[in-house]
C-alpha cells in the first residue's frame, strides 16, 4: 500500500492544489535546493578534508605510507557497503529521514576526528564517516532531481568535484595559516553540518510518495531499472577510470607534489586535490548543454592526455607539468561523471532514483578505493611512491582507452535502435518501440 506524504515532489506540483499544502511552515522549493546542494558539498569537503593532513598526522604518530593509503581505502570502502545497504532505503522512507541520520552521523565523525589521538581513531572516524557519506550519497542525488529533474542532474555532477575542490584546499590552509592543525577543519565543518541538520528538520519531503519495502531494502543488493540497464553497463569503465584518479590524487597526491617540490608544505600537498576537482567543476560548468554522450566522449582524452602529461612530469620532475596535468584530467573527471549522470538517471522514475543513483556511486567508489589501496602496497613492498604513480598512471590511461571504445560501441548501438524504432513507425508497427531496451534516443 502507497502513503501519501503532504510534500509535493517538486515546486510545479507546489503550485497545484490536487496535491495538497504542507500543513507546517517549511522552507521555499528554491531554498530547500540551496540546503541539499549545500549538504552534499559539505559532505564531500569533509571526506577529503583530511588529505592534506596526513603528512601531519604521519609525522605526529610515525606510520608508513601504507597506513595512509589504508585510512583513505577504509573511507572508500564504508561509503560502499552504506551504499549497498542503504542506497535505497530513500525510496521507501523518504529523503528527508535518511539525510537527516546521515548528516548527524557526519557531525559524530567530525568529533571522533577532532579528538583522535591515534591512527585507530584515524581509521573509526573515517569508517563513520563514509558509512554517513554512503547513506547520503543517493538521497542527496534523488532530492535534487525530485525538486527539479532539469536543475538536478546538473547539481548532482557539480556538487560532488565543488566540494572535493573546497575540502582539500580549505583544510589545506586553515592547517598552514592558522593554530590547531587538526582541530579547527573539523569544528568549521562541524558546526555546517549541525546548521544544515536544523535546515533539513525544516524541508519538508521531496519525494511524493514512499513505498512498503523499507526493511526487505536494507538488505545488500545492486540493481537498476530494466531501461537504464543497458546504458549502466556502458559507462561503467569511463566511471571507474575516472574515479581512479580522484583515488590517486586522495591517497598520493600531496606525496607526488612533496616529491617534486620538496616543500612540506600542507597547502601544497592539498592543492593536486584542489586543481583536479577545481577543473572539474568548471568543466561540469562549460559542458552543461552538451549532449551527454558527447560529454563523455570528451572526456576520455582529457584523461590520456592530463594522467600522461603528469607522468611525464614526474620523470622529469616538473611541478608546474605535473599541475597543468592534473587540471586536463580534471576536465575529463567532471565531465565524465556529469555525463554519466545525465545520460542514465533520466532513464529511471522518481522512485527508482536513489537505488539508481547507488550503483552509479557503488561503481565510483570501487573505482576510487580499491586502486589507492594497492596503491599504498605498492609504495611501502613495491617499487615506492614514483614507481607506483607511474603504474597507477598507466592503469587509469588504460581504463579510458577501453572506456572511449566501449562508448563509441554504445553510441552506434543506439543510433541503430532509434534507426529501428524510426522504421517501425513509418511501417504503421506501434509496437516497434518494444524492440528497443530503452526508450529510444533517451541516452543520446
Amino acid at each position: 500500500m502507497t502513503t501519501t506524504l503532504r510534500a509535493p515532489a517538486d515546486p510545479v506540483a507546489a503550485a497545484n492544489p490536487a496535491h495538497g499544502r504542507p500543513t507546517r511552515r517549511t522552507l521555499p522549493p528554491a531554498l530547500a535546493f540551496g540546503l541539499v546542494v549545500s549538504l552534499g558539498v559539505v559532505f564531500l569537503a569533509s571526506a577529503s578534508a583530511p588529505t592534506p593532513l596526513y603528512a601531519t598526522y604521519q609525522a605526529e604518530w610515525g606510520f608508513t605510507p601504507l597506513t595512509t593509503t589504508v585510512v583513505f581505502g577504509v573511507y572508500a570502502l564504508a561509503v560502499l557497503a552504506a551504499l549497498l545497504v542503504a542506497g535505497r532505503l530513500s525510496d521507501h522512507v523518504g529523503r528527508r529521514p535518511v539525510l537527516v541520520a546521515a548528516a548527524l552521523a557526519q557531525l559524530a565523525a567530525m568529533v571522533v576526528f577532532t579528538t583522535a589521538q591515534g591512527v585507530d581513531a584515524l581509521l573509526v572516524a573515517r569508517v563513520v564517516q563514509g558509512l554517513a557519506t554512503g547513506a547520503a550519497a543517493a538521497a542527496v542525488g534523488a532530492a535534487l532531481l525530485d525538486l527539479s529533474s532539469t536543475r538536478g542532474a546538473f547539481a548532482n555532477a557539480v556538487a560532488t568535484p565543488v566540494g572535493t575542490a573546497t575540502g582539500a584546499i580549505g583544510s589545506g590552509l586553515l592547517v598552514q595559516f592558522l593554530p590547531q592543525p587538526t582541530h579547527l577543519v573539523y569544528d568549521v565543518l562541524g558546526v555546517l553540518l549541525a546548521l544544515q541538520t536544523v535546515g533539513l528538520l525544516l524541508m519538508a519531503e521531496t519525494l511524493a510518495s514512499t513505498r512498503p519495502g523499507a526493511v526487505a531494502s536494507l538488505r545488500p543488493r545492486l540493481g537498476a531499472p530494466r531501461a537504464a540497464r543497458r546504458v549502466l553497463v556502458g559507462i561503467v569503465p569511463a566511471l571507474l577510470a575516472a574515479w581512479s584518479l580522484a583515488g590517486l590524487y586522495g591517497a598520493l597526491g600531496p606525496a607526488l607534489v612533496h616529491e617534486l617540490s620538496g616543500s612540506t608544505s600542507t597547502a601544497a600537498g592539498g592543492a593536486s586535490l584542489f586543481a583536479l576537482a577545481g577543473s572539474a567543476a568548471v568543466a561540469v560548468w562549460l559542458l552543461r548543454d552538451l549532449a551527454p554522450r558527447t560529454v563523455l566522449l570528451v572526456a576520455m582524452p582529457a584523461l590520456v592526455v592530463g594522467v600522461g602529461l603528469s607522468l611525464v612530469a614526474v620523470a622529469t620532475s616538473s611541478l608546474p607539468l605535473f599541475f597543468a596535468g592534473t587540471v586536463v584530467a580534471g576536465i575529463g573527471f567532471g565531465s565524465s561523471f556529469q555525463g554519466s549522470i545525465r545520460l542514465v538517471v533520466p532513464l529511471a522514475q522518481a522512485h527508482e532514483r536513489a537505488g539508481l543513483l547507488a550503483v552509479l556511486y557503488v561503481v565510483a567508489y570501487v573505482g576510487m578505493g580499491v586502486p589507492a589501496i594497492v596503491a599504498g602496497v605498492l609504495v611501502v613492498h613495491g617499487g615506492g611512491l614514483v614507481d607506483t604513480a607511474y603504474q597507477y598512471g598507466a592503469a587509469a590511461i588504460v581504463l579510458a582507452v577501453v572506456a572511449a571504445g566501449a562508448l563509441a560501441l554504445d553510441g552506434r548501438a543506439a543510433r541503430r535502435t532509434a534507426r529501428a524504432e524510426a522504421t517501425a513507425a513509418q511501417d504503421g508497427d506501434p509496437a516497434g518501440a518494444l524492440r528497443c531496451p530503452v526508450p529510444c534516443g533517451a541516452e543520446a
